[in-house]
């Protein structure tokens, strides 16, 4: 099977990495505490509102602008390891700790990765990781409208974290993308990856639930699918008075209770008080979901530049179409699918034990502390 050339990136991003030491936030001693619900099979998390509430004002990084760049960067979070919050300013300047990045999908935030993030430090204290809101999501949609590029597309939301992380002079080790986030960081590999034949490091790449073609939606009969969600809240009138009515107006149109309460965390009060309104974009969301559904990253796959590992992690009961020609494609290509069971689409909360345990085998080595596992943690491994 061949498939077509992506449009040629003129700029090769990271042939000289050069990291300073800079401001980031430390990673709360404890676990947040976290409340899911099952719907379906499919752990909807309602730890997205419970992390929020508890998270200290602190960790969060606000949008900011560069001095003489009037291009604003991505709000972000670093989550840190004990062992880098605890290192002397020069040991971490001499030798940077190791980091990853990981990525939310269409209607999501950095809130989503929050705990699957703490998890990864607390297993690799000598780690560091990077949590984003993408453009037109979360506390980056503030900033969407002054950002240069306007196409809303993944190779455009693949394009801010790479400034970001260029401001910040961070070359991560890992890049880990759920669902969007996973074509997101394809996008990036292959942005960085263009017109060198081998990176100065390697990077391992994790696409978590997603393909790198076309999107196909498994018929369930659910209305829960991104397309239909997008849809509907797009439909629904402003102000909403409370978050329990945008609850209701979903629940009415066919959609779980999780998945409505899910994307009732997208409000936020008006300014006059009177109700609440979208803090997202959701035009450019809807922009950026078909983009998503019709971006092409096979050729990432075909000929990666030396240094670019990428693995795909498949949810059991994904709600995406996994053909076997898909798969089989992928791992002739050299890369792999690694199977995690007892999961949904939403694989870093319905199984992420088993999400740990793959990634870390394969990119973080040993964990350099023992993890707990609540009772009747569900297995891994394929």
């Amino acid at each position: 099977m061949k498939h077509s050339s992506l449009k040629p990136i003129e700029r090769s991003y990271w042939t000289s990495p050069v990291r300073k030491q800079h401001r980031i936030v430390a990673s709360p001693s404890k676990q947040n505490e976290s409340s899911e619900h099952q719907v379906g099979g499919t752990t909807v998390a309602y730890s997205l509102q419970l992390e929020a509430q508890y998270a200290t004002p602190t960790q969060r990084t606000r949008p900011v602008v560069l001095p003489g760049d009037p291009e604003p960067l991505l709000a972000y979070e670093m989550i840190k390891g004990n062992l880098v919050r605890f290192s002397s300013p020069e040991s971490t300047a001499s030798r940077p700790p190791p980091t990853a990045v990981l990525v939310h999908g269409v209607l999501g935030s950095k809130r989503n990765m929050h705990s699957f993030a703490n998890k990864l430090v607390r297993g690799y204290p000598h780690w560091q990781v990077l949590l984003v809101d993408l453009r037109c999501h979360g506390d980056s949609a503030e900033i969407t409208p002054a950002l240069r590029n306007q196409s809303h597309s993944v190779e455009s939301a693949a394009d801010d974290v790479l400034k970001l992380l260029q401001a910040l002079k961070l070359f991560p080790e890992v890049l880990i993308g759920h669902s969007f986030g996973g074509k997101v960081v394809m996008s990036m590999a292959h942005q960085f990856g263009s017109g060198i034949k081998r990176l100065p490091r390697p990077v391992q790449v994790w696409v978590l639930d997603a393909l790198p073609g076309d999107v196909r939606s498994v018929a369930t009969g659910s209305m829960d699918g991104p397309e239909h969600l997008i849809k509907a809240l797009k439909s629904a009138p402003l102000p909403i008075r409370n978050r329990s009515e945008l609850v209701n107006f979903l629940e009415e149109r066919g959609f779980s209770h999780g998945i409505a309460a899910w994307a009732a965390t997208n409000l936020t009060p008006l300014d006059n008080g009177m109700g609440l309104t979208w803090k997202v974009d959701l035009e450019g969301i809807d922009r950026m979901f078909r983009s998503y559904a019709t971006t092409n990253l096979w050729p990432l796959l075909e000929h990666p530049a030396d240094g670019i590992e990428v693995s795909f992690v498949r949810a059991e009961r994904s709600s995406f179409r996994w053909s076997g020609e898909d798969q089989d494609l992928i791992q002739a290509y050299g890369h792999r699918v690694h199977l995690l069971r007892n999961s949904g689409h939403w694989v870093h909360a319905d199984n992420p034990d088993g999400l740990f345990d793959i990634i870390s085998s394969n990119s973080f080595g040993t964990p350099d502390i023992h993890m707990q596992r609540s009772p009747g943690s569900p297995s891994s491994l394929n």
